[in-house]
């Protein structure tokens, strides 16, 4: 039987334009996008209506699963807590981050990420979520143990995103001590003794390992059609590495020219939406607002706040002159779903997914006042 729900009176954000008008569903897709006021339908009363946002890194649930060092929550509870966050900010597409690669100092044990994705799809099956939800694989590929976790996923469909990542002293995000200082010996509590040799530990992995395991992986990811994504690009040598990888997203590039020439060899750029709202980056990198006011940032991020990813781009849109809110919009919807090939949803447009958002805002932080993936309302 053909169901049909009619959204009127509406700011439409389109990919390049906002329409006031009406927007009609059909079966789970848009069938028809009207101009000019309507009586007909569920009145939105000048609201905005945007795509459902599309997320490609959230460390959000391992927040949710993993409270407390050493601590791990029930799993489908942890889920579902992440799912009801996740779909009330507007993310009806969320590329759950797993991490690959773990030592006796930190990460999951192997085998771990495995039973959280079984969890995950379980609870899919079972109707327990709201959002899509589909994986992202951090490699750690300084890590001795990273192909093996990464085989655990060899035949996943789930699948849809892998990124490159190494946190040893003197790479990527690291390239100074003394956020590294911060991050391992303080956190942990290490002597100065201990932490020299935790650091030599790390050097040596990531000259033994990198090399050959991003070959490794970034192989089996081009067998498969799998995206694969950089992580805290810091230099061009970087960026060619990258390119040698197939890579279609920079995560976090580390600075300007990384940024500029990730986005000028055609790899979507992604920043933190957190970033955009406290203006800077957490770990003392480049701002995305100043990559936002140059031209070279695609995607945003919520990585670890999910109401950022709905928040951010209206910062932008206020605050950045070049960018329109249709442009902004497009950062956190049209462009991310295009880098990982998924050309059914992103954008409102006749035949697409209706995964849509209506949006309260006339400033400060917006509100999700209601969220429906493909057509059904689940928040």
């Amino acid at each position: 039987m053909t169901k049909e729900t009619v959204f009127s009176n509406a700011r439409i954000v389109l990919e390049n334009e906002i329409v006031e008008g009406s927007v009609l569903v059909r079966d789970g897709k848009i069938a028809d996008i009207s101009t000019g006021s309507s009586r007909v339908g569920e009145d939105f009363e000048g609201d905005y209506l945007i795509p459902g946002l599309v997320e490609l890194h959230t460390d959000h649930l391992e927040g949710h699963y993993s409270p407390r060092p050493g601590l791990r929550w029930h799993k489908t509870a942890a889920i579902q807590a992440h799912d009801a966050q996740i779909v009330t900010s507007g993310i009806t597409t969320v590329f759950d981050c797993l991490r690959m690669g773990a030592d006796e100092d930190g990460g999951f044990e192997h085998g771990e990420m495995r039973e959280m994705a079984d969890a995950i799809q379980k609870a899919e099956q079972e109707g327990r979520l709201r959002a899509e939800h589909l994986l992202h694989l951090r490699c750690e590929v300084s890590a001795d143990n990273v192909l093996q976790h990464f085989a655990d996923f060899e035949n996943d469909p789930y699948v849809r995103l892998v990124s490159l990542m190494d946190h040893a002293p003197g790479q990527r995000q690291f390239q100074t001590m003394d956020q590294y200082i911060f991050y391992y010996q303080k956190k942990r509590g290490l002597s100065d003794a201990e932490f020299a040799k935790f650091v030599d530990r790390r050097v040596s992995e990531s000259d033994r390992n990198s090399t050959p395991h991003r070959t490794a992986i970034s192989k089996v990811c081009a067998e498969r059609g799998i995206t694969v994504a950089s992580h805290d690009d810091a230099t061009l040598a970087h960026v060619d590495e990258a390119i040698e990888n197939g890579v279609r997203l920079a995560e976090f590039p580390t600075s300007f020219d990384a940024a500029k020439a990730s986005h000028e060899h055609g790899m979507s750029v992604l920043m933190g939406a957190p970033n955009i709202v406290r203006g800077k980056s957490h770990s003392g990198n480049i701002a995305a607002r100043d990559l936002a006011e140059c031209g070279v940032l695609d995607v945003l991020s919520s990585d670890y706040v999910p109401l950022s990813l709905l928040y951010a781009p209206f910062l932008i849109a206020d605050e950045v002159e070049s960018i329109s809110l249709p442009k902004a919009i497009a950062m956190v919807t049209a462009t991310p779903a295009r880098t990982v090939s998924l050309n059914d949803r992103g954008r409102i447009a006749t035949g697409l997914r209706a995964d849509l958002v209506r949006v309260f805002r006339d400033h400060g932080v917006p509100v999700t006042r209601a969220v429906w993936r493909e057509g059904r309302r689940v928040a």
